[in-house]
């Protein structure tokens, strides 16, 4: 820069020197052009030099990250009670808003109670094994005294001893006891794979039930809306009385996060070619006119909206934007100095310079100009 106010300089005394201390050449419009034309182009250092050196946003706004409220449960709820105030500081897991949970409480109980039931149906299948494994070895006790009795009674018969009915009924009853085995084995098989089927050692019909409570409960313990982290309701508008949740996608209220608050300024792409995170950054407030804050380049985001095309059935259109016309911006981040976050909140707005080199005199002017933009504040808008 110091190139610069140098020539500049030289330039100005050369030319009061030839036209108006010595008079060598006659001063006339014709050469008022020519010697305003190259003192323009003797400018362009300084322009050129702010740009890079010093690339200036004329729009920042303060971004906080927002959660969305929305309840998480499964039908409809009447909402009982109201806990926060609106743009009150609330920490993480701080009671928001209450539900009514008598539905869900019966749930619960409903669900406690099946869960009994179903353990105390797990010991009833390890006993049906057991009535099982006795029924088998009862059949199998008459099964052999039946072959004993068809044995005698077919030797009897044939000996003319005994009556051959007696023979024909002893051995339907061998049959009809081979099949009473089966189907008394089939019994104790199916009782065993009842009480063994499992997952991680739990019966499945007890795993069912425990899953469903677990759910029930899931949706009880969110009766109570906790604050997701420290931050504040904005724009309250829920009262107790209104059902919420009808809607499952429809928020509640915003939440308003105290945390990763930064500023995103929008800078021209052809400002940005020295740019880089973590160098110093200065900006003015409209919030607080007169005051200048630091702060650092936290990221730069490399891309904006004019290169997204979503698929469509449409064949996409372009646009020729001349060179010589700006070409969009990209936006960066820049995280505020300073502990006190609170005194920046989301919507503000105001302009930010970037340093991407601290000891460039056109810092100076830089600061000068930015300075002049925070005080004019003061004025602007004239709004009575």
């Amino acid at each position: 820069m110091l190139f610069g106010f140098v020539l500049l300089f030289v330039y100005t005394l050369a030319v009061w020197l030839v036209f108006f201390k010595f008079k060598w050449m006659k001063f006339s419009i014709v050469w008022g052009i020519v010697s305003v034309s190259v003192g323009l182009h003797l400018l362009i250092i300084f322009l050129i030099g702010l740009r890079f050196s010093t690339p200036y946003a004329t729009h920042a706004v303060m971004i906080q990250p927002t959660i969305q409220l929305t309840p998480r449960l499964s039908e409809p709820s009447l909402v009982t009670a109201v806990l926060v105030e609106p743009n009150v500081p609330v920490k993480k897991g701080q009671p928001l808003f209450e539900f009514d949970k008598r539905p869900y409480q019966y749930k619960v109980d409903q669900l406690e109670a099946a869960l009994a039931n179903a353990k105390q149906n797990v010991r009833v299948m390890q006993a049906d094994i057991d009535v099982s494994v006795q029924k088998v070895a009862k059949l199998k006790a008459e099964l052999s005294y039946s072959k004993y009795q068809s044995q005698l009674s077919a030797g009897l018969a044939k000996d003319g001893a005994g009556p051959v009915e007696d023979a024909r009924k002893w051995a339907a009853q061998v049959t009809a006891n081979e099949a009473g085995i089966k189907e008394a084995e089939a019994e104790e098989e199916r009782a065993r794979l009842n009480y063994e089927s499992q997952i991680d050692g739990v019966n499945t019909s007890v795993a069912q039930v425990e899953a469903e409570l677990a759910e029930a409960r899931y949706y009880l313990e969110n009766t109570t809306m906790l604050a997701p982290e420290d931050g504040h309701v904005i724009n309250l508008q829920v009262r107790p009385g209104m059902v919420a949740g009808d809607i499952r996608f429809g928020a509640i209220a915003s939440f308003v996060c105290d945390a990763d608050r930064y500023l995103l300024a929008h800078y021209f792409q052809e400002n940005l070619k020295y740019v880089k995170p973590g160098q110093q950054a200065e900006v003015a407030i409209d919030l607080y006119p007169g005051q200048i804050f630091t702060g650092k380049v936290q990221a730069i985001w490399p891309g904006s909206g004019a290169g997204q095309m979503l698929p469509s059935g449409r064949l996409p259109t372009f646009h020729y934007i001349p060179t010589e016309l700006p070409q969009g911006q990209f936006a960066v981040a820049i995280k505020m100095d300073g502990a006190d976050q609170s005194m920046f909140p989301i919507g503000t707005q105001g302009r930010a310079a970037i340093y991407t080199n601290p000891n460039s005199g056109f810092v100076v002017l830089r600061r000068v100009g930015i300075r002049a933009y925070s005080w004019f504040n003061w004025l602007y808008p004239f709004s009575g």
